[in-house]
């Protein structure tokens, strides 16, 4: 069976053995040594001034719109992993949606100023498969109106743009580490800050809201990471390189072997150094989407139809009609991309797609 991802594993006996030192100390959570130690390594590797790992991708979204103090509307996509949208009606805000560059998939931030009211208080917007919105317009207006900005960045781990880190931009941004990600804790994620102040709010919404082990600092969940969960991410980290490399490899042979003239892909935003994390096509039609599925899964190949649906049409938001995202999102699909894929399962992939288109 081919899915639409695999799971790195490093070799067993090297996470176990990163595990032994959390065992040895009987100190599994709380932010214990493993945890301690992947947050600086994280911060040397993607190069940013501050992280906070937490058990999943889902939370730091949730917490960051609590740190931030939002209320009332909150300007965000409609194509996005349905969290996006559920974090901002969880904490009792009201998206309001904004349609997408038919390109990049990113909210279109031509579209946004005519979205704001006076009861808007941030923009929340995702990196769509890892893919950079545009963030220095997405800043300008942010400042011009006096608003917040979070990114959703579940899929953008490695990602640079203009040659830094893309969690660096905005006032939080966010990523997961779940084990469908090319860099993962199995289940997990973290959020970045580049302000003392808003990371060590951060920190106490994470953590019940300690200040110290006596002293409440203010309101808080349970958001932090394990040490089992952390000495997963450590013992990935070694592999990074060769995951991304051999994603790269899956990504070219892709492009060298697909049918681009019946398909459109994912436009990478210039500037940006993309961390190959999924591979999208859209298709003409979800009539046609839906055949090459159905041929794919007869040969046990499983893609995904990531993201579906438009997050507009949601039963529990109250919105208009937004006929980019909702026309793509019954268009695309989501091939299988992981480290290992063989060349011959991808040109069988190709071979399918392009008879079908």
């Amino acid at each position: 069976m081919i899915n639409v991802t695999k799971t790195f594993l490093p070799p067993q006996e090297e996470y176990n053995a990163i595990l032994k030192r959390a065992w040895d100390k009987n100190w599994i959570t709380n932010r214990g040594v493993l945890v301690q130690e992947l947050e600086e390594k994280l911060k040397q590797y993607l190069g940013i001034p501050h992280i906070i790992a937490t058990t999943n991708g889902t939370l730091p979204l949730q917490i960051a719109i609590k740190a931030l103090q939002l209320t009332g509307e909150i300007i965000t996509t409609p194509f996005s992993y349905v969290a996006t949208t559920a974090s901002i009606v969880w904490e009792g805000c009201r998206p309001v949606f904004v349609d997408i560059h038919p390109n990049y998939l990113t909210i279109d931030e031509t579209k946004i100023e005519a979205a704001i009211t006076n009861k808007t208080s941030a923009i929340l917007a995702t990196h769509v498969f890892g893919n950079p919105c545009h963030v220095e317009a997405i800043e300008a207006i942010a400042k011009k109106h006096h608003l917040k900005v979070i990114y959703d960045a579940a899929h953008s781990f490695g990602v640079k743009y203009k040659g830094k880190s893309i969690f660096n931009y905005g006032d939080v941004s966010t990523c997961s580490f779940h084990a469908t990600k090319l860099f993962h804790t199995g289940e997990g994620g973290a959020m970045f800050a580049n302000t003392e102040e808003l990371i060590n709010t951060l920190f106490y919404h994470h953590n019940f809201g300690h200040k110290t082990q006596e002293t409440i600092q203010g309101i808080g969940i349970n958001a932090k990471m394990s040490e089992l969960q952390a000495a997963m991410g450590l013992a990935i980290l070694p592999y990074l390189e060769t995951i991304l490399k051999e994603r790269k490899r899956v990504v070219d042979y892709y492009d060298n072997n697909l049918d681009f003239s019946k398909l459109l892909k994912l436009k990478i935003r210039e500037k940006t150094d993309w961390n190959f994390s999924y591979f999208p096509i859209l298709f003409q039609s979800e009539k046609q989407m839906l055949k090459v599925k159905a041929m794919l899964n007869e040969q046990d190949i499983f893609p995904r139809r990531y993201f579906y649906p438009s997050l507009n049409t949601l039963s529990y938001v109250n919105s208009i009609d937004f006929p980019i995202s909702e026309s793509i999102s019954t268009k695309v699909l989501c091939l299988p991309l992981y480290h290992d894929l063989k060349e011959t399962t991808i040109l069988k992939i190709c071979k399918i797609v392009n008879a079908a288109v």
